[in-house]
């Protein structure tokens, strides 16, 4: 499996980005996917995640009501609609896939994900 990032960016503040993550190999329909970032000298930091199905997501309140994750199977692609963008926003930005097939629930820790992208910059200026 691998999985390709794109779509990052500068951007100023109260900006939009739309981040595109393009899985090839694998089964892409029947994983769970979820989006992590991580600031210079910082932790990953889970920011959003999507069943197999794309009927349930979920995000931390640091994001919720801003960013919007969804899935095209039929594209093998995840994305992630970034909103009202604040400089704390600014980070790498990584999707990252399941390790279990068909998992019905929301996944949220980074060791429930196996598979991951390289990255993309998001910067956002204030």
């Amino acid at each position: 499996v691998k999985l390709l990032e794109s779509g990052g960016g500068l951007v100023q503040a109260g900006g939009s980005l739309k981040l595109s993550c393009a899985q090839s190999g694998g089964t892409f329909s029947s994983y769970a996917m979820g989006w992590f970032r991580q600031a210079p000298g910082k932790e990953h930091e889970f920011v959003a995640a999507i069943t197999w199905s794309g009927g349930t997501t979920y995000y931390p309140d640091s994001v919720k009501g801003r960013f919007t994750i969804s899935r095209d199977n039929a594209k093998s692609t995840v994305y992630l609609q970034l909103s009202s963008l604040k400089p704390e926003d600014t980070a790498v930005y990584y999707c990252a896939a399941d390790r279990v097939m068909g998992r019905p629930v929301v996944i949220r820790r980074k060791e429930d994900f196996g598979s991951w992208g390289q990255g993309t910059q998001v910067t956002v200026s204030s």
